[in-house]
C-alpha cells in the first residue's frame, strides 16, 4: 500500500513539474507573438512616419507667381507678402474664382473695427487670421448681427455704415458690397476658397 501511494505520489508531482514547464513555454511562446508584433507594429509606424515626412517634403516650397505676386506653399498654406503684409491662405489664386465685383479695397478697414456674422468657422478664420492676428490691419474683429435679421445670442446689431462681413450658404457663389458691408455667399464648401477670393481682391492680387 505504501509503495502504491509512493507511486501516486511521484505521478502527482511530475504531472505538476510537466504542467509547469507547459505553462512556461506557452508564457514563452506568449510573449514572443507579442514581440513580433510589437516589433511589426514599430516597423510600420517608422514607415508610415517616413512616407508622409516624404509626401510633406514634396507638397511644400511650391512656388506660384501669380499677377507679380509671390506664393509660397508651406504646411498647407499659401504665403504671400503684399506691401509690408504677410498673408498666409489655404487656396492660392489659380484655385479660386475671380470675382469680378466691386470691392473696398484694404486700405478702406485699416485702424477700423470689422464686424462678421459667418455660416462657417474656416471661412471665419480665413478672414480673422490675415486681417487681424497675422497683419493687425483691423483694429479688432468682432461678431455681430445685421441690422433687421434675428441671431442667436446677444449679439450688438450693427448695419453697413460699419466695415462688415457676413459670410452665408447659397446657391450660387458671388461676393458683393453693399456700402460697407460685403456679402460673400457660396455652397458651404465653397466659403473658405471665396474668403480667399475676396482677400486677393481688396489686397489688389486678382
Amino acid at each position: 500500500m505504501d509503495k502504491l501511494f509512493i507511486v501516486w505520489e511521484y505521478f502527482f508531482i511530475m504531472r505538476r513539474i510537466i504542467s509547469r514547464e507547459a505553462e512556461e513555454k506557452k508564457r514563452r511562446k506568449n510573449q514572443l507573438i507579442i514581440g513580433m508584433i510589437l516589433i511589426v507594429v514599430m516597423v510600420f509606424s517608422v514607415l508610415g512616419y517616413s512616407l508622409s515626412s516624404f509626401g510633406n517634403n514634396n507638397s511644400s516650397g511650391t512656388i506660384i507667381n501669380y499677377n507679380g505676386f509671390k506664393f509660397t506653399q508651406s504646411s498647407n498654406f499659401w504665403n504671400a507678402n503684399v506691401g509690408s503684409y504677410s498673408f498666409s491662405f489655404k487656396y492660392n489664386p489659380t484655385q479660386t474664382e475671380k470675382i469680378n465685383s466691386v470691392l473696398n479695397s484694404l486700405e478702406s478697414y485699416n485702424g477700423k473695427p470689422l464686424y462678421i456674422s459667418s455660416a462657417d468657422s474656416e471661412a471665419e478664420i480665413e478672414i480673422y487670421k490675415n486681417l487681424f492676428s497675422q497683419n493687425q490691419i483691423v483694429q479688432r474683429i468682432q461678431e455681430a448681427c445685421l441690422d433687421g435679421q434675428t441671431c442667436a445670442g446677444d449679439l450688438p446689431i450693427k448695419n453697413c455704415d460699419n466695415n462688415f462681413i457676413i459670410i452665408k450658404e447659397g446657391d450660387n457663389n458671388s461676393i458683393t458690397q453693399e456700402k460697407n458691408c460685403v456679402f460673400i455667399e457660396g455652397n458651404k464648401g465653397n466659403l473658405t476658397e471665396l474668403s480667399d477670393s475676396f482677400l486677393f481682391k481688396i489686397n489688389g492680387i486678382q
